[in-house]
């Protein structure tokens, strides 16, 4: 890599981004070495695939692109194409993601777009491509997404998720260009939103100055985002595709540097970056297709995003609409230790693991509200934990609207739940969302009621999963106040592990929750069991406090 990186580290010539560069220096010698380290420290975290796993992937992909052809011509009998069309017609798989940016880890699902032409029909790839997928013997796990239209399934071992998008032509050239915006005219919007990913990820690696250098500082970055928890963009983090966008533009600012020094460059720009200003890798172009983008002087909706972080591909959408001012603080702070940390690693006081070291999140903050959603069975648990995870920002967002809280943080990771003794097994996961509270003034005890904060939550999540018929009435969510010591008694083990330094402990004044409220000078907690809104008792809400200490 690092071989290659002083071949192709040449004087930019080619303008990159909206602005100039900041600085076109070329690597030294010192950040060549320091790269080569910064290598040598991911390996063992297994964000490197091993050569013969990915040899593996591009089988499998061929043979999930020449059964795609099989699949069309078939169809395209089955209707009565004229075999002089037949003949030339086809569909090609196309990759998206962390995959065809090349940042992929071992074991990684790969995201992957089915593009058919214009005389196959969404129906038919849900039916009848559904149908051969299943005669296949090494296909395993097939299912159908629960929200989003995806056929989901394992080939061979290895983890697909397959998008369908169909476009207004007799066939599909080889060399098709899917950055072409002359092929969203006449399209359905699901098709446009499908192609989205591709033509995102492909725009993403056609805008930065050395695709080699990019990857390897993509490599690092993720890897540091998902070990300091902020990496979810459904919980109001950014997702692989909002961290592609802002390495890819630290690299049009120092188009020739190492991935040594880009990462550091990364925490310098966004810990100092002036949100919501939004990053853009391209200036936006209008192709007159009438279909929505992101504009603030237009929408008045764009105006409220807090972190917007722009697609470069037409149509232009802030993939950060998640980030909320709890998010957004989160990771101006890591922006701002990832900084300070890379500052001592450029100095030699500091190597690389201690970017990496992951931050004990069950030590950082005195109050917890632990989350539990169970079901009876499997399949419904999965089902129920999807729709919960996707509204817990709606929690967040109620948290941070309390004006006795100053941050809700979620972590990104969710854990099984405790096994309950009863007749019925029981399916259930748990998240923790840190709270900090307002440091108050003088000795008087106050309440702090969030029970309308959660009900609202829950009530929302009840009404989506009965609109779309999904809800059992063994589904429930079960929200939980604890402090920091009682984690251990819901956790897991290896969850709850101490970390060897010292905690660092939350400046927040609010010491406890008694009966419904939080207080601030009790040792309790609470927790409030939402009955399904199917149920009699739904009105009724269970608490349970602890003794007090």
């Amino acid at each position: 890599i690092i071989q290659y990186t002083v071949q192709t580290a040449q004087l930019t010539r080619k303008h990159y981004g909206i602005t100039s560069p900041i600085s076109l220096a070329q690597p030294k010698e010192a950040d060549l070495v320091l790269t080569q380290k910064l290598i040598e420290t991911l390996r063992p975290f297994g964000v490197f695939e091993e050569e013969l796993e990915l040899q593996r992937r591009i089988l499998v992909l061929g043979k999930l692109n020449t059964l795609v052809q099989v699949w069309i011509r078939e169809i395209s009998q089955a209707k009565n194409i004229p075999s002089s069309v037949i003949d030339n017609v086809c569909g090609k798989i196309f990759t998206f993601g962390s995959y065809r940016l090349g940042v992929h880890t071992k074991g990684a699902d790969i995201d992957a777009l089915c593009v058919a032409p214009r005389h196959l029909e969404r129906s038919d790839f849900f039916s009848s491509f559904y149908e051969k997928l299943k005669e296949q013997e090494e296909v395993k796990d097939l299912r159908v997404g629960s929200f989003v239209p995806v056929i989901k399934l394992s080939f061979d071992g290895i983890e697909i998720d397959i998008l369908f998008a169909r476009l207004a032509l007799q066939t599909i050239p080889e060399n098709l260009d899917l950055r072409d915006d002359g092929l969203l005219k006449n399209l359905d919007i699901r098709c446009i939103r499908s192609l989205n990913g591709c033509r995102v990820t492909d725009e993403i690696l056609h805008l930065v100055p050395n695709i080699e250098n990019f990857r390897l500082t993509l490599r690092a970055i993720k890897l540091w985002a998902k070990r300091h928890n902020i990496y979810s963009n459904i919980l109001g983090f950014l997702g692989g595709v909002s961290w592609a966008m802002l390495v890819a533009r630290t690299c049009q600012l120092y188009p020739n540097a190492v991935a040594s020094t880009l990462v550091h460059k990364f925490f310098l720009v966004f810990s100092k970056w002036e949100w919501p200003n939004p990053v853009l890798l391209k200036q936006p172009e209008d192709c007159n297709l009438n279909l929505p983008v992101w504009d603030p002087r237009v929408t008045p909706s764009d105006r409220y995003h807090l972190m917007p972080i722009i697609t470069p591909a037409y149509p232009q959408q802030n993939s950060t609409y998640n980030v909320s001012t709890s998010t957004r603080a989160i990771m101006v702070e890591e922006f701002k230790r990832g900084l300070a940390i890379t500052d001592e690693i450029l100095l030699n006081k500091a190597e690389w693991s201690k970017l990496f070291e992951a931050p004990n999140f069950f030590q950082k903050y005195k109050h917890y509200i632990v989350l539990l959603a169970s079901a009876q069975t499997e399949k419904q648990h999965l089902e129920w934990v999807g729709l919960v995870e996707s509204k817990i920002r709606i929690l967040v967002g109620n948290l941070e609207k309390n004006e006795f809280i100053t941050l809700a943080h979620v972590n990104p990771q969710s854990f099984p739940g405790p096994k309950e003794e009863s007749e019925k097994e029981e399916f259930s996961t748990i998240w923790v969302i840190g709270v900090v509270f307002k440091k108050m003034e003088g000795p008087e005890n106050l309440n702090v009621d969030l029970t309308f904060d959660i009900q609202s939550f829950t009530d929302t999540v009840y009404r989506q999963a009965i609109t779309s018929k999904m809800f059992e009435a063994d589904m429930k969510i079960t929200a939980m106040h604890v402090k920091r010591k009682q984690l251990q008694q819901l956790l897991p083990k290896v969850a709850i592990q101490r970390s060897k330094r010292k905690a660092s402990h939350s400046s927040d004044g609010l010491r406890v929750m008694n009966d419904g409220s939080l207080d601030l000078s009790i040792d309790s907690d609470n927790s409030m069991s939402v009955p399904s809104p199917t149920c009699p008792s739904a009105a009724k809400i269970a608490r349970a406090s602890s003794p007090q200490g």
